[in-house]
């Protein structure tokens, strides 16, 4: 079983910062890619930025480029989202991702956390 903890939500006016922070712990036997999505009422969960373990390959929302930065620790299968210049269209909930795909292909499903709230006033 995966736990992820989740943290560094709340509120910031627009303009301001805030930093996310997810602690992967458990079974998370080939950890390949950590992420962050971002859902608001009525609307599908989107991508917000995803990192690979190896390599450390990122993807980012148009949307976040230039002002959310996603990092890792491997050592504490961990990963962070640093968001800067936040405006209040970013309000959402923050769910953390885990994927893991073993390299011989076998893959365990993924995993989310229980989401956190980031709400920018204007």
């Amino acid at each position: 079983q995966v736990q992820l903890v989740e943290s560094g939500g709340g509120l910031v006016q627009a303009g301001g910062s805030l930093r996310l922070s997810c602690a992967a712990s458990g079974d998370i036997r080939c950890l390949s890619a950590m992420g962050w999505y971002r859902q608001t009422p009525g609307k599908e969960r989107e991508l917000v930025a995803a990192t690979t373990t190896a390599g450390g390959s990122t993807d980012y929302a148009d949307s976040v480029k230039g002002r959310l930065t996603i990092s890792r620790d491997n050592a504490k299968s961990t990963v962070y989202l640093q968001m800067n210049s936040l405006q209040p269209s970013d309000t959402a909930v923050y769910y953390c991702n885990i994927k893991r795909v073993c390299p011989a292909g076998y893959w365990y499903p993924e995993v989310w956390g229980q989401g956190t709230l980031v709400t920018v006033s204007s």
